[in-house]
């Protein structure tokens, strides 16, 4: 599995899953230094357990800030983000919420030869028939991380021009947040003197698990942890993401359930990819093609009465271009109309954007995907020689759609031919609308 993961979590020793070069740093029955080079049975020796056969289970979130394994013989076991996991979530009695990225309708879209909408009404029915209770859209709490974001940058660029000189460390080149890959690279490799510049603001993922768990479980009468919430995404970093002990919080049920003990609550408690989905379907033996089309659920979707799909521009959220045309309209009164004219730099992976009022550059914006692009960002960064004003970093080259957990080209189809299908088919009944003017997020 671990090719599958972005390739910011497999280099060096980042690799948590294949013959890992550091000791464990887990803490194990109560034993707190880390445990380096011990084979099996000098393992079961410091923990006083007798020898077993079978593998060490360790869960996903003991490996997120690891840089190694308890041995190098163990398969890390995923076992909450699975097919499996999932299936048995439906015979649990437990309330079942999926929510779907616009990426992966794309990808299955174009697998099945149908338009993002068709895929969503059809998984819409499929899912429901086993049991799920509502099929949610991630786009629409995608508009309100863009607010979010927005409104976090405009903050940041008044602190960086007000302050003394001009300048203000840590404000100002600020970096998206959204990609799992990046922050688990910038958190584990790069430390104090990149994390400062990176938004506090949530990935779409766990906003809407915010969301569902915090707020739409009251309007439905649900209890918190009576929800398991799924995430269908185009990577295989977003397992990673859901598992942080960031995103979880304490429920207490205030006066719907009296007498209830107050828990622990996960945001988002399991995330299938793309890819995953697929298999779903084929495991169920279902014909995707002659499925009916099921109305959208209307509570979290950004659905028109037409039944077309809002959206914005960008396969990997559009956070670049949302920032730049409302800073650009919101401080200088500039409403920038048509499609945004990139400067390609070294690769179409790596392009930039400017504002020019009076003569002068105001605003410098910049598209960075893939790891080779994004190491040169962040060397500018720390040798203080970065003149971008925000960056839109993913991991993956060509962006989100290009996710390790997508559905793979076919026989005969090339990689870059899957992504400019994909890149054309992610628009495709799509409506592209202002996320400050989206009624749901209004009303949230």
């Amino acid at each position: 599995m671990s090719e599958k993961f972005s390739a910011t979590l497999r280099i060096g020793d980042l690799n948590d899953y294949i013959a890992p070069s550091q000791g464990c740093v887990v803490s194990l029955k109560n034993l707190k230094a880390p445990i380096a080079k011990l084979d099996k049975s000098e393992l079961a020796e410091k923990l006083g357990v007798q020898q077993k056969t079978e593998p060490v289970k360790i869960s996903l979130k003991d490996c997120l800030a690891c840089s190694g394994c308890i041995t190098t013989a163990e398969t890390v076991m995923l076992e909450k983000q699975s097919l499996d996991e999932f299936l048995s979530s439906l015979n649990k009695g437990k309330t079942v919420i999926v929510s779907i990225s616009p990426q992966s309708r794309a990808s299955l879209a174009t697998y099945f030869g149908l338009s993002p909408v068709q895929v969503f009404k059809k998984l819409t029915t499929f899912l429901k028939s086993m049991g799920v209770k509502a099929v949610f859209d991630t786009s629409c709490s995608r508009d309100l991380v863009l607010i979010e974001s927005c409104n976090e940058f405009i903050t940041r660029y008044k602190q960086k021009h007000s302050s003394e000189n001009g300048s203000s460390k840590s404000s100002l080149p600020m970096i998206s947040s959204a990609c799992p890959g990046w922050i688990c690279y910038a958190e584990k490799t790069l430390g104090s003197y990149i994390l400062p510049y990176i938004s506090s603001v949530k990935s779409p993922q766990q906003t809407i698990g915010s969301i569902i768990k915090r707020h739409l479980c009251h309007k439905m009468q649900i209890r918190e942890d009576d929800i398991y919430h799924v995430t269908v995404m185009p990577c295989y970093d977003k397992k990673l993401e859901a598992a942080r002990d960031d995103f979880v919080f304490e429920a207490e049920f205030p006066g719907e359930f009296p007498g209830r003990n107050a828990s622990i609550v996960t945001e988002v408690d399991s995330v299938l990819t793309s890819g995953e989905i697929l298999e779903l379907i084929q495991l169920k033996s279902v014909d995707f093609l002659t499925l009916e089309e099921s109305p959208l659920d209307r509570l979290l979707t950004n659905v028109s009465d037409e039944g077309h799909l809002y959206g914005v521009n960008g396969g990997s959220g559009g956070y670049a271009e949302t920032i730049f045309r409302n800073f650009a309209k919101t401080v200088f009164g500039r409403d920038i109309q048509g499609p945004l004219e990139y400067k390609i730099i070294r690769n179409t992976d790596l392009r930039e954007i400017s504002l020019e009022v009076d003569g002068e550059t105001v605003l410098k914006f910049a598209l960075c995907y893939g790891f080779r692009n994004l190491q040169n960002i962040v060397r500018k960064i720390k040798m203080g020689k970065c003149d971008y004003d925000f960056i839109e970093v993913m991991a993956c080259p060509s962006g989100c759609l290009n996710g390790g957990g997508q559905i793979k080209p076919r026989a005969g189809q090339s990689a870059k031919d899957l992504i400019q299908t994909l890149e054309t088919i992610y628009m495709e009944n799509v409506l592209v609308a202002d996320p400050f003017e989206n009624p749901v997020i209004k009303g949230i």
